[in-house]
């Protein structure tokens, strides 16, 4: 087990907090030190963050580095925190994307530039106190601890339609946040009278012995709750108008991290507390995540606007994470896992990309680029190592990820495998078209001739992200080993008390919910 001997988990995560704290203090007027300031605190929070790489022990699926003190005793409530080779990684991809964002807006944002950094920090602590949650009361108060930054970043800082995207966002994860509170309540007085305790500790409500009937119904409410954080067809809808709208930290956060948390909540949740469930919705999810990848494909393929082109490609992308996750093989949660940290690094990338050409043109359209490998080469070797990473390049981290995943739907039925291998085919297509377009032929717009080539700010930000595409693409061990005992108990969770269903009976129980709900 870890060997540190100091709450490492709360300092990480409350370190942003702190430092938001401050810079309250500093005079708004001061804009160079509040932007250094919160770039050095964000930093610092990777730096204490990066023991949790190195002392963790990838051979126990127990929780690591666990703090456990008590809350809200009258109601058996804890803060109770730790990670497992599932939630590991993602910690550290939260403390590595976030100050690479804060550091990508420094001219982008011209305005409220103190509140901005304020609610970047806050973000941080949000989105961190969902990964290392044990306790699922505790895990609900970060969840919606980070929706009041996202709006407040989309609403002040977006794009001309803010508010209907603010809107359609608060909206869209506030309906899935009361839903899950409502199953927490739930499973909250089922484990009282079941057990005859009140807790809210995530690993003792996955022991309640839930008649299918209840699975049913907790189930679907933690579905959708996350579901549309993913966010999944057919509850897509609001990402694309928020990638749009929002600045491009705020894309790259969003895409990157936040996104993230609907499909760990998946593992979480669904797949080991209602084991009779997840298999009985596997077929149904795996649909949804095959529709989803083509449907994102097929849209980001017309689209104008380079970065609303990436927005839907996200929705493709992660249709792949939920497709390895309900394959529910060992290499396809693997894959997923992997999906997830690979999805948050390339399409980060691409996000920031469509920043760094936005500064100097202030447009998105791809009719208005055109030749920019001639006029500006750096830029363009970084988006075409950015491209290739986001259609799945052997040598790549998109490569491994996918393949992992095609290979575990595979495992689990051939078709499904084969079917998902032609949407790799469709993202090739709209990735390379809107490069060849951006960057390739002749330039035609006199407009991009006094364009400039990344400057150091830029350089510094985007090398970091290059590292790990190559590193994940090259050598996915590093990762892999760390997860696989994890993801080996959790199979085993969502495998403990199955019930035999035979296709008669799922079509029967699909069919019944259907019915239900229409």
């Amino acid at each position: 087990m870890n060997q540190l001997h100091f709450p490492i988990l709360s300092l990480i995560t409350f370190i942003p907090l702190v430092g938001a704290f401050f810079i309250a203090l500093v005079n708004e007027k001061n804009e160079n030190l509040i932007k250094w300031f919160t770039f050095i605190i964000l930093v610092i929070d990777f730096i204490v963050s990066l023991p949790l790489f190195f002392y963790f022990d990838p051979s126990t699926y127990h929780m690591q580095f666990v703090e456990r003190i008590p809350w809200i005793k009258s109601l058996g409530f804890e803060y109770h925190v730790g990670i497992d080779g599932i939630s590991l990684f993602l910690v550290l991809l939260t403390t590595f994307l976030t100050p690479l964002a804060q550091l990508s807006t420094w001219s982008a944002v011209d305005k409220k530039i103190k509140l901005f950094n304020i609610v970047i920090l806050v973000m941080q602590t949000g989105m961190l106190g969902v990964f290392i949650s044990i306790d699922a009361f505790l895990f609900y108060v970060f969840w919606e601890v980070q929706l009041i930054p996202m709006y407040l970043m989309i609403g002040i800082w977006g794009g001309p339609n803010r508010v209907f995207a603010t809107m359609k966002f608060f909206l869209y994860t506030f309906a899935g946040s009361v839903l899950m509170l409502i199953a927490l309540m739930a499973l909250y007085f089922l484990n009282y009278h079941f057990t005859g305790t009140y807790t809210m500790d995530m690993v003792k409500l996955m022991e309640i012995p839930l008649p299918a009937h209840i699975q049913l119904w907790l189930f679907l409410a933690f579905f959708i709750a996350f579901a549309i954080k993913v966010p999944m067809w057919p509850f897509h809808t609001w990402l694309p108008w928020a990638h749009v709208e929002a600045p491009t930290a705020g894309s790259v956060i969003l895409a990157g991290i936040l996104l993230k948390m609907g499909t760990y909540g998946f593992l979480r949740f669904n797949l080991p507390m209602f084991p009779d469930m997840t298999h009985a919705f596997a077929l149904l999810v795996i649909i949804l995540s095959i529709i989803g990848i083509f449907y994102g494909a097929f849209v980001a393929m017309v689209q104008p606007d380079i970065k609303k082109l990436v927005a839907y490609s996200s929705v493709s992308h992660l249709g792949y994470s939920m497709l390895g996750m309900f394959a529910l093989t060992q290499v396809g949660v693997e894959g997923s896992i992997l999906q997830m940290l690979n999805h948050g690094i390339s399409t980060g990338a691409l996000f920031l990309i469509v920043g760094i050409v936005y500064e100097r043109r202030h447009t998105r359209l791809i009719s208005e680029y055109g030749g920019l490998a001639s006029l500006v080469p750096v830029f363009a070797a970084f988006f075409m190592i950015f491209t290739l990473s986001s259609i799945a390049v052997p040598g790549t981290n998109g490569f491994v990820g996918e393949f992992m995943i095609l290979l575990g739907a595979f495992l689990d039925k051939p078709i499904y495998g084969i079917i998902v291998a032609f949407g790799g085919l469709f993202s090739a297509v709209y990735m390379l078209t809107m490069y060849k377009r951006v960057v390739f032929l002749k330039v035609t717009n006199p407009k991009n001739l006094e364009l400039k080539d990344m400057n150091k700010r830029e350089w510094a930000y985007m090398l970091p992200l290059l590292l790990f595409v190559f590193w994940i693409g090259l050598y996915p061990n590093t990762f892999l080993s760390r997860m696989r005992v994890s993801v080996e108990h959790l199979l085993q969770q969502t495998n403990r008390s199955v019930k035999v269903i035979d296709k008669t009976q799922e079509a029967q129980l699909i069919n019944t919910i259907v019915v239900k709900k229409g």
